[in-house]
């Protein structure tokens, strides 16, 4: 329920408006002078969302009020209401912070109204500062799960880059995280409630890359049937993020030389000069110095870019962090924590090269909750190349295990595998097995597939 102040010196006015606000469901303070509003909120710490003000006052004015009240809660909303309405007033008022300007007579409908637009847009004020707060929150240092040598070394380089202006060059395999520590620099700057704009250069054609960055104005080219923003425009004061920098056409590279050097861009087909203030944080899994080396990627755009590498060593070099990132992404599929897992299953994991990184780690895992029995991931469920690594998948390798229970593992992850393909539908798993739906039942009981 919103608290409201009425401050007014005509009594009269004052106590019509407080009471049918009160009428209305809000709850209201009045008072008769702007001197006693201010001692008001001087003194009590609670919250009050919206002040009601006349203009004419004895002492202090409507105009003096609201900006000492702004400098004292700028958070608070004000109305404005005055007999003497003239449009120098309203721009004053504005500037000075008020939120609308009502002339005198009004109609409580008309007040009414204006007071849930201000309700509405206290809401979602409300709302983008949760969200602020749960992205921060979500993109804290903490969120790139590690504590090997080699994460820490990654730490360390974050903490002293985050609050800075400068480029960042991020290097590492697919799936090692680039775009995770790109969110973390971010959200950690003092750019963090400006736009972080991204941009994959892998997928964009050559014949829109310019347009995209650059954006272009109306008739630049056919197909250009109005004025657009380039994502560089769309960053500005924030951070533009180029994943896959390397395919950057190479006759492009100097126009983004330029960019970043002079901090100005031209739209295509434009003349006009946009100045731009934008953090470039860029990231690539290739060698940029042999692509130098062989004149696919310009060395002045390089060592542009590499004012601050950072590279991130793949999960196989990482051995210390893949036991926390699988208990990580467990927590996060099976967030009641009804889902464990066998000390050998961790070993096997430790043992395996995860060639798709910490992407790969994450599907694995999501896989492995959804398969596991009575809450228990074992080795049992996990697939025939993480646990033989090198063997080939149509070979199997039992060690000195009975023959019974050889086929029961067998028979056990072939059904698993088809569930799993099958979405848990047994129908469509019988026909993946090519085996009667009553015979898979059978099967299913008889292993105890099913809780």
């Amino acid at each position: 329920m919103l608290k409201i102040y009425v401050v007014d010196d005509e009594r009269l006015i004052r106590v019509t408006t407080a009471d049918d606000l009160l009428d209305a469901g809000y709850r209201v303070r009045e008072f008769a002078s702007a001197e006693a509003a201010l001692q008001s909120l001087r003194e009590e710490p609670a919250e009050v969302d919206i002040v009601i003000t006349d203009l004419k006052m004895p002492g202090m004015n409507g105009l003096e009020f609201i900006s000492k009240l702004k400098k004292l809660r700028p958070e608070i909303f004000v109305l404005l209401i005055t007999a003497h309405a003239t449009v120098d007033t309203a721009v004053e008022a504005m500037k000075l912070g008020a939120y609308d300007y009502i002339p005198k007579p009004f109609s409580m409908e008309e007040m009414l109204i204006t007071i849930e637009r201000i309700k509405e847009l206290k809401s979602v004020k409300e709302e983008n500062k949760q969200l602020r707060s749960h992205v921060k929150k979500k993109f804290e240092l903490s969120s790139f799960v590690g504590s090997g040598k080699e994460t820490q070394k990654v730490f360390e380089l974050v903490k002293i880059i985050a609050d800075k202006n400068t480029t960042v060059l991020i290097t590492g395999e697919t799936g090692t995280g680039k775009e995770l520590l790109t969110n973390i620099i971010h959200f950690n700057s003092n750019r963090s409630h400006k736009p972080l704009i991204k941009v994959s250069c892998a997928i964009l054609s050559r014949e829109i890359f310019e347009s995209e960055l650059f954006g272009h104005v109306k008739g630049a080219f056919t197909g250009a049937d109005t004025n657009k923003t380039g994502r560089f425009e769309m960053a500005n004061e924030g951070t533009l993020y180029l994943d896959d920098i390397d395919d950057i056409p190479l006759d492009l590279q100097v126009k983004l030389l330029r960019a970043l050097e002079e901090g100005e861009i031209e739209r295509v087909g434009g003349s006009e000069t946009i100045k731009i203030d934008v953090r470039l944080i860029a990231s690539t899994k290739k060698d940029l110095k042999e692509m130098v080396a062989e004149g696919k990627f310009r060395e002045d755009l390089f060592y542009r870019l590499n004012v601050f590498p950072i590279n991130l060593p793949p999960l196989r070099e990482r051995p210390k962090d893949i036991e926390l990132l699988a208990r990580h992404f467990i927590s996060e599929y099976a967030p009641s924590g009804d889902v464990s897992m066998d000390d050998e299953v961790i070993e096997i994991l430790k043992n395996y090269h995860f060639q798709g990184n910490v992407r790969e780690m994450r599907n694995l895992m999501e896989r492995l909750v959804l398969l596991a029995q009575d809450g228990v991931i074992t080795k049992n469920i996990l697939p025939m190349e993480v646990r033989f690594p090198g063997k080939p998948h149509t070979c199997f390798y039992f060690g000195n295990k009975p023959l019974d229970e050889i086929i029961r593992e067998v028979e056990t992850n072939a059904i698993r595998d088809a569930l799993m393909r099958a979405g848990g539908n047994k129908a469509k798993a019988a026909g993946i097995l090519q085996v009667p739906a009553s015979t898979l039942k059978s099967r299913i009981e008889r292993l105890k597939l099913e809780s």
